[in-house]
């Protein structure tokens, strides 16, 4: 195997232990350890080596982990303790200025890092790990380090709301590598932590297809698909004469629908045209259309170019001005919503 072929990912998780986290300490270690049990279970599937570094801040910055092989990461159980304000910027820095050091020799080296945090910067100007002082100068570096960071380096951070969001994007993080959690409860982390593994999936299915990184880590829907991401999924379209698009004129059960139309209904053979945002199954077949020319796209590649993982996930329809989702129906009663398509496999 050539060494360019090799692909080695390193995984960062970057976790706030301000005291604020104290309510969630325990639910944080289980997350971050499903996560890692994830990681590796993919890695030995898709042939990618992954070695995971983690980071705790609060007042300080503190690295647990270092490039660790993921098949031999412990729990970090006895690594995460909360306790003080939230060094945020400095955290952020600190990592990505560590991670740089890593030697890149030999393979195609892959750096995903993941910032969680349940509340605002507030102590990164009294932090030692921090390069200055001046609150309006760390931002300043944040934004610069991001913006300097090669193609093979993916930054995204998890916030509690709209106004971290905002901070985050004054800090220079792409809108689409930056989430917001449900900071209040151990079900939103739970649910920050399938985000995550949604967005690791993405990743790594991608490394396979010879993406470096991503500037839009977290966006699963319509608006991930274009030209370049179905040519580098691998897909092909599907042969025309084995489908048929029709059109739905009135709310109808979409088995009604298709006898109506003078087909035969098929369970599974027929897929209703995403209109709202809805769960996904992972059984659930997903197929695209290109709008321009009809031609669609399905089979397992098809999830991996949406970003959908293994797992249910709910996922948007996003305006996309070229592409339509297609999501395969099990039951005969779905209701089809009126002035859409449906796509029947023959």
């Amino acid at each position: 195997m050539s060494g360019a072929q090799n692909y080695i990912n390193h995984v960062a998780l970057v976790l706030d232990a301000s005291s604020s986290m104290a309510r969630l300490s325990g639910k944080v270690v289980e997350v971050a350890d499903q996560q890692i049990a994830y990681l590796a279970r993919r890695s030995q599937e898709l042939d990618q080596e992954t070695r995971v570094t983690v980071y705790v801040f609060a007042d300080k910055v503190q690295c647990v982990i270092y490039d660790k092989d993921v098949l031999r990461m412990p729990s970090l159980k006895q690594l995460y303790r909360v306790g003080g304000m939230t060094a945020l910027l400095a955290a952020t820095l600190k990592s990505q200025r560590e991670l740089a050091q890593t030697a890149q020799l030999y393979g195609d080296h892959s750096f995903l890092t993941f910032v969680l945090t349940d509340g605002q910067e507030n102590a990164s100007h009294r932090c030692p790990d921090a390069p200055t002082k001046d609150p309006r100068e760390l931002v300043r570096s944040v934004a610069e380090m991001i913006e300097t960071q090669g193609d093979n380096w993916t930054l995204a951070v998890l916030v509690p709301d709209q106004m971290g969001k905002r901070e985050a994007m004054q800090c220079g993080f792409p809108k689409d590598n930056i989430a917001i959690w449900d900071a209040t409860s151990t079900q939103g982390l739970e649910e920050a932590g399938q985000v995550i593994q949604q967005a690791t999936e993405k990743f790594m299915v991608g490394r396979t297809q010879g993406i470096r990184g991503s500037r839009a880590v977290f966006s699963t829907g319509a608006d991930t698909v274009n030209k370049d991401t179905i040519k580098a999924a691998g897909l092909a379209p599907v042969n025309p004469s084995a489908y048929q698009l029709l059109p739905v004129a009135r709310a109808a059960a979409i088995r009604d629908w298709v006898v109506e139309s003078g087909h035969t209904y098929r369970t599974g053979g027929a897929f209703y045209q995403l209109s709202k945002s809805e769960k996904i199954q992972p059984k659930k077949q997903i197929a695209v259309l290109e709008k321009k020319t009809d031609r669609v796209y399905t089979g397992p590649e098809a999830r991996a170019l949406l970003g959908l993982p293994d797992v249910e996930v709910r996922i948007k329809p996003d305006h996309n001005d070229d592409f339509t989702i297609f999501v395969q129906s099990t039951s005969v009663n779905r209701k089809l919503v009126p002035n859409t398509r449906l796509l029947l496999m023959n």
